[in-house]
């Protein structure tokens, strides 16, 4: 059955006014419990604000329902502080959380706190007493950490932002920047990791709803996307939206499909600690550009072993260790990367500032896009990485006035571990004379492939083409200086694989290197970057790639 549930944003001390507000709703709507978010106090140190407190101590204000709270940015008073040692309540009806905490409601709904201001590091490193560390302002990344193993939660309270919550968001924001709270990434992670229906969080001067998004499935709920609702509610009093309604099931099951308006999620799913050497290895097969076997080739044991499953697979977004850094959108049905170890270096184009290789990766975690069992969202993945395609076909070609085209190509084989395409930008004018498609085909015959067929644009069967084989796209355009028009060419070549073929599966990468004379570069671990300057390379294509972005229209 649903529950009505309140939330109230920063009292501040408003105790009369507050109460008072929540009493007259209670009579109408019935409320199972109220939530306030922010800070209920203020220091008390005006004669007002002392009063106030004596007034509740006293019980002279009535709490109409069960309320909960927890810290804020304020310290709780001296005198609220000692009650809630001495009764684990501060008057009837009011409850505090603490600092980090969790509890399950009579109507069997799980609300989850992490109050106080992010102060870094780890509280290991500075004791504290059950008393202090239950009421003090800040929290550590330890304080996030710990409650992941709630696993889940019905409402999760926090005084802080998300890490990365804007991202993908057309929700209006305020014009005065300066009122934006800070946003902190083990706040992202607490909320990745425990997917709450609600998120709430408090903001001074402006109320904010931020569009549903979805998390990933996991391998033990493969169709179910749990949806989370971030709102934070403007302090009580405020001309803005300061109170929050709503009903809540707890037993109501996830929504299968995706509701219209949701995202995915913008928030990067929380990281173990692991040693350096693991993590730049895993982080390294997670998004080099080859093939996709994410390093599971090392030796003969290994390649008898099974495949990894989502959990495992770097190209999985529910996968814990996902360098999200690298990763510059998310559609439906897939997501779009900066490739690991780039070909091109980052003033290779002059043009881009960038280096244009791309990786465009379907959600479902399968060996070929015709190997997704449901028709439809078979079709819908061909469809949004197409979609990316063209995106990336254009940013290339504008920012270069049609000096670059590109290719794209694919390695679709029932053995792989998770399909994806490879995107990079190539001088228009080796389309324009033929060196690209000769490039491959010559490859091929030093190789003693079979022959490259050319497929025409419209005999392709795009999600349903039957078969294993490597494919490439090879697209161009010619940007008129007296015209808008932007007349393409494209041409696709096709390499059957027979299932006792040893195909090359670095075979894109190792044309485009020697055709563009990157041979030093051929291999992508000759090419890998520092944390840093990937982080610069992604952010210099998400700023390109805006206006081209149809996942934020």
């Amino acid at each position: 059955m649903a529950s009505k549930i309140i939330v109230l944003g920063g009292i501040k001390g408003q105790l009369r006014a507050a109460f008072t507000k929540i009493a007259k709703l209670q009579a109408k709507q019935n409320f199972s419990f109220a939530i306030i978010v922010g800070n209920l106090f203020s220091d008390g140190s005006t004669e007002n604000e002392v009063e106030e407190i004596s007034a509740l101590l006293q019980g002279t204000y009535n709490v109409p329902l069960p309320t909960y709270f927890t810290i804020g940015d304020q310290a709780l008073p001296a005198r609220i502080v000692e009650k809630i040692e001495a009764d684990d309540e501060v008057c009837e009806n009011l409850y505090f959380l603490g600092k980090r905490g969790t509890l399950k409601t009579s109507e069997g709904i799980r609300i989850t706190a992490l109050g106080g201001t992010f102060e870094g590091g780890d509280s290991k490193s500075k004791p504290e007493s059950n008393a202090s560390g239950k009421f003090q302002t800040t929290y550590h990344e330890s304080d996030a950490r710990a409650l992941y193993g709630i696993h889940n939660t019905d409402i999760l309270i926090t005084n802080q932002w998300p890490r990365g919550i804007r991202f993908r968001s057309k929700a209006a924001l305020p014009a005065d920047q300066s009122l934006l709270p800070t946003e902190i990434q083990c706040i992202a992670d607490v909320c990745a990791s425990l997917k709450p229906r609600y998120h709430f969080s408090a903001s001074d001067g402006f109320f904010y709803e931020r569009e549903p998004f979805f998390h990933m499935p996991t391998e033990d709920n493969p169709d179910v996307k749990p949806l989370t609702r971030f709102i934070s509610v403007a302090s009580f009093g405020s001309k803005e939206k300061a109170m929050y309604a709503f009903s809540l099931d707890p037993k109501a099951a996830h929504p299968i499909s995706i509701p219209t308006g949701a995202t995915a999620s913008p928030l990067s799913t929380p990281q173990t600690k692991r040693t350096f050497q693991s993590t730049q290895k895993e982080s390294f097969q997670r998004f080099a550009n080859g093939d996709g076997s994410g390093g599971y080739r090392e030796n003969k044991r290994q390649q008898r072993a099974p495949p990894p499953g989502p959990d495992q697979c770097f190209f999985c977004l529910s996968n814990a260790n996902v360098a999200t850094h690298l990763i510059t959108s998310i559609g439906n049905e897939s997501y779009l990367t900066t490739a690991k170890g780039p070909l091109p270096p980052a003033n290779f184009f002059p043009s881009l500032n960038f280096p244009g290789h791309m990786l465009i990766i379907p959600f479902s975690h399968s060996p070929t896009i015709n190997s997704i069992q449901d028709p439809e969202s078979r079709s819908s993945t061909w469809s949004e990485m197409q979609k990316y395609r063209a995106a990336l076909q254009n940013v290339v070609s504008d920012r270069s006035t049609g000096k670059l085209g590109a290719v794209t190509w694919e390695v679709n084989r029932g053995n792989n571990i998770h399909t994806h395409w490879q995107f990079m930008p190539v001088p228009t004018e080796l389309i324009r004379d033929g060196l690209v498609e000769a490039a491959f085909k010559v490859e091929a015959e030093n190789l003693k492939y079979p022959h490259l067929s050319s497929i025409p644009t419209d005999e392709s069967k795009g999600a349903d083409e039957p078969g294993d084989f490597f494919r490439v796209w090879i697209w161009s355009s010619e940007v008129s200086a007296d015209s808008d028009s932007k007349p393409s060419t494209e041409k696709i070549l096709l390499l059957e694989l027979t299932p006792d073929f040893r195909f090359d599966l670095q075979f894109g990468r190792r044309v485009m290197a020697k055709l563009l004379q990157l041979d030093k570069r051929m291999h992508w671990k000759d090419a890998t970057q520092s944390i840093s300057e990937e982080e610069t390379d992604a952010e210099a294509f998400k700023e390109a790639f805006k206006k081209y972005d149809f996942t934020l229209e």
